[in-house]
C-alpha cells in the first residue's frame, strides 16, 4: 500500500508510523476483505463496519471477525498478528437483496465455539439475529418496517444481558427489544413513560409481551451512534443534532448534555473507567467530556474532515506513581465493580485491572494519562492523549513533573514493554512550569455567563458513587444528574417504569454546510461524498433552526468557544487509505483500521510484529517511518 517515488510526501500511504512506544507495523499480509481483494466501489453504499469476538475455543485462536462490505456481510476466524488472513475460506457468507448490512455487533456472554449471536442492522430498518458459525437465522425482527422505516445506525447488545438489545435510526428514535418477543403484526401504540429536555420515552402498550419494550425518542435528527459505559449503567448518544447526551439507562434521566462546535455528532466512546466521554463529527475536531464535571475539558484538532470514529485504547492507558490528585480516590471494590461488565466485550482489559489495583483508599498515588485514537473521511488516523495537565487544570504537578512535564508509567503496558508518558501540550500551553497555569486560565477565564465549576468538591468519587450527588454543572441546561442507582441488569429496564418520549423529530443532516462552507473548502472536505440524494432534501427544512441553536450555546458550558479550552495536537496523524476511514478498534496486540474500499488492516503493536513477518521478511512493510 506504501507510495512508491515520485508522490507527494502529504499523499503518501504510511505503513508504520512511531509513537513513544516504539513503531505500529501494517502487516500487509493480515489484510481482511472481500476474497477476490478488489476494491469495493463505495459510492453510494454504507460504511464498511467491523464486530469482534472471542469464542475461547481451546485452539488458543478464538478471535472471529466479521464485516460489511456494501450487500456482503463475512463471518471469518482472526488470526491477527500471528498469522496471513485466509480468504478463501470465510465461515459465513451472506448477500442480502434489496437492503444492505449497516451495523453489528457479536453478544460476548452467549459466544462459544459452536454457536454465536450477532445481531445485524439494514439500510431499510429491520434487525436480524443470525448465527454465523451455525449458518443459523434465527429471528428478523421490524420485518414488516412496522416499527421504524429509517436506516439502523446502531445496534448493540445491552451491557450483561443475553437478550436484550438497543437499536438506533436515522429518524431520532432508538428501540429496546427482547430476542424472546415478537414484534407484532400492527404498528406498535404507544404510552408516554417519561419526558425530558429534548427527550422522551414510551412503552409499548399490549396485552402480551411484544417489541419494542421500549422506544427512545432523541434530539432532533438522526441518532448517529450510541455507546454504554463501561458498567453498563450509563448512555452516551450522540445526534446529527449536533448535541452529546448521557444517560442513565435504568431510569431514563438525563444526566448531561454537550454541544458539538458545529453541525452533527457523528461518533462517540467512553474511557475505560467511565470518566471521559469522547466525540467526533462535522466540526473535523474531538471533544473530550467530563462525565463527572458535565463539561468540555478538551478538543483535538487534527482532522481535516469529518471525524467518523473515536475509540479508546485500553492498553497504552499508563498509570504512574505520583503525587494523588482528589479526583482519583475510590475503592477497589468500586472500581471492580464498574470495569466488570466490560470484561466480557473488550479483550484488552490489563490496564483496567492496573487501573483498579492502584485506585485505591491506600496512600499509594495514582496519575493517569488516557490514549483515544480517531479516523476521518480525510483518511487520516490520529492518536491522541489526554494528560494530568488538560485533566486536572487546578492542580499542581508533582514535583518531579513541574519543570520536565514528563511521567514514566512503571507498570508495563499489555503490549509487555514500560511506557513513557510525555505530556502533550497544546500551542497556547507552552511546556515547563507555565503549562499549567496556561490551561488553567485557559478553561476558566472564557465563561462570563455561566462560570466553569471547580473540578475538586464534586470529583471525588467514581461516577456510580456519584450519581446521586450529582454529577452535573451548575448551568441548567446540562439537564439534571442522575438519580438511579439502579442494579444494571438488563432485566431491571423492564422493570422500572421511570421513562419518558418527544416530539416529531426533525433531521438537520448536512445544515453544517450553509454555515461553515468556507472553512471545508479551506480544508478539502470529503463530506459530501457520505451524503445521499435523500437527505440533502432534509437541509433546507434544518439550516435556519440550527443557526438559531448554534448562537444561543455557543460560549456557555455546552459549547465553550475555541480559546476557552486547552487544545490537543495529535501525537499521530498520518494518511492510511485511499478511501475514508470507517473503524477503528484497539485490541491488545494490534490495532485495527478499515476503509470504504473494503479493507481491514492490522497494524502490530510494537514489539508483536509475531512470527508472520519474523519468518519471511518479505511481509514487512516497506512504508515510511515518520
Amino acid at each position: 500500500m506504501a507510495a512508491e517515488g515520485g508522490g507527494k510526501e502529504t499523499n503518501e500511504i504510511k505503513t508504520q508510523f512511531t509513537t513513544r512506544e516504539g513503531v505500529y507495523k501494517l502487516l500487509t499480509h493480515s489484510e481482511y476483505s472481500r476474497p477476490n481483494r478488489v476494491p469495493f466501489n463505495s459510492q453510494g453504499s454504507n460504511p464498511v463496519k467491523v464486530s469482534f469476538v472471542n469464542v475461547n475455543d481451546q485452539s488458543g485462536n478464538g478471535d472471529r471477525i466479521c464485516f460489511n462490505v456494501g450487500r456482503e456481510l463475512y463471518f471469518y476466524i482472526y488470526k491477527g498478528v500471528r498469522k496471513a488472513a485466509d480468504l478463501s475460506k470465510p465461515i459465513d457468507k451472506r448477500i442480502y437483496k434489496g437492503t444492505q448490512p449497516t451495523c453489528h455487533d457479536f453478544n460476548p456472554l452467549t459466544a462459544t465455539a459452536e454457536s454465536v449471536s450477532l445481531l445485524v442492522g439494514f439500510s431499510a430498518g429491520q434487525v436480524q439475529l443470525i448465527d454465523p458459525i451455525k449458518k443459523e437465522t434465527s429471528k428478523l425482527f421490524n420485518e414488516e418496517r412496522l416499527i421504524d422505516k429509517s436506516r439502523v445506525t446502531c445496534v448493540r447488545w445491552v451491557p450483561g444481558s443475553e437478550s436484550l438489545f438497543l437499536v438506533a435510526h436515522s429518524s431520532g428514535s432508538m428501540y429496546l427489544y427482547n430476542v424472546e418477543n415478537t414484534c407484532g403484526t400492527t404498528a406498535p401504540h404507544y404510552q408516554l413513560l417519561k419526558q425530558g429536555d429534548n427527550y422522551a420515552v414510551h412503552t409499548c402498550k399490549s396485552k402480551s409481551a411484544r417489541n419494542p419494550l421500549l422506544r427512545w425518542t432523541v434530539g432532533e435528527g438522526a441518532l448517529n451512534e450510541f455507546a454504554f459505559s463501561p458498567d453498563g449503567k450509563f448512555l452516551a448518544c450522540a445526534s446529527q443534532d449536533g448535541f452529546l447526551r448521557v444517560f442513565g439507562f435504568d431510569a431514563a434521566e438525563l444526566h448531561g448534555t454537550m454541544k458539538s462546535y458545529f453541525g452533527g455528532l457523528l461518533c462517540v466512546c467512553w474511557s475505560p473507567d467511565g470518566r471521559y466521554i469522547v466525540a467526533g463529527g462535522e466540526d473535523d475536531l474531538v471533544t473530550v467530556w467530563s462525565f463527572l464535571d458535565c463539561r468540555v475539558i478538551a478538543r483535538g484538532h487534527g482532522h481535516k474532515s469529518w471525524v467518523s470514529v473515536v475509540a479508546f485504547d485500553h492498553c497504552t492507558t499508563s498509570v504512574e506513581d505520583g503525587e494523588q490528585p482528589a479526583e482519583f480516590s475510590g475503592s477497589d471494590e468500586d472500581f471492580h465493580e464498574q470495569i466488570h461488565f466490560e470484561a466480557g466485550r473488550e479483550r484488552a482489559n490489563s490496564s483496567h485491572s492496573r487501573l483498579s489495583k492502584r485506585n485505591s483508599t491506600e496512600s499509594r498515588p495514582v496519575s493517569v494519562t488516557y490514549r483515544f485514537g480517531s479516523v476521518g473521511q480525510d483518511t487520516q488516523l490520529c492518536l491522541w492523549d489526554l494528560t494530568e495537565d488538560i485533566l486536572f487544570p487546578h492542580l499542581p504537578l508533582s514535583r518531579t513533573r513541574t519543570h520536565t512535564n514528563v511521567m514514566s508509567a512503571t507498570s508495563p503496558t499489555a503490549a509487555g514493554q514500560t511506557v513513557t508518558t510525555v505530556s502533550i501540550t497544546s500551542a497556547a500551553n507552552s511546556s515547563g512550569p507555565n503549562a499549567k497555569d496556561n490551561v488553567s486560565n485557559s478553561s476558566a477565564g472564557g465563561n462570563p455567563a455561566n462560570s466553569l465549576p471547580d473540578s475538586l468538591p464534586r470529583s471525588n468519587s467514581l461516577p456510580q458513587a456519584a450519581n446521586p450527588a450529582g454529577g452535573s454543572t451548575p448551568n441548567s441546561h446540562t439537564g439534571s444528574s442522575c438519580s438511579s442507582s439502579s442494579s444494571s441488569k438488563g432485566n431491571s429496564i423492564i422493570d422500572s417504569a421511570f421513562m419518558a418520549t418527544k416530539f416529531a423529530t426533525l433531521s438537520l443532516h448536512d445544515s453544517r454546510k450553509e454555515r461553515h462552507e468556507k472553512d471545508h473548502k479551506r480544508n478539502h472536505s470529503m463530506g459530501h461524498i457520505s451524503s445521499k440524494s435523500s437527505d440533502k432534501l432534509n437541509q433546507l427544512s434544518s439550516s435556519r433552526t440550527a443557526k438559531g441553536e448554534a448562537a444561543k450555546t455557543l460560549g456557555t458550558t455546552l459549547c465553550p468557544r475555541m480559546e476557552e479550552v486547552p487544545l490537543l495536537e495529535p501525537l499521530v496523524c498520518k494518511k492510511i487509505a485511499h478511501e475514508r476511514l470507517t473503524v477503528l478498534i484497539f485490541l491488545e496486540d494490534c490495532l485495527v483500521t478499515a476503509c470504504q474500499e473494503g479493507f481491514i488492516c492490522t497494524w502490530a503493536r510494537p514489539g508483536k510484529v509475531g512470527l508472520l513477518s519474523q519468518n519471511n521478511p518479505a511481509n514487512s512493510p516497506s512504508g515510511t517511518v515518520v
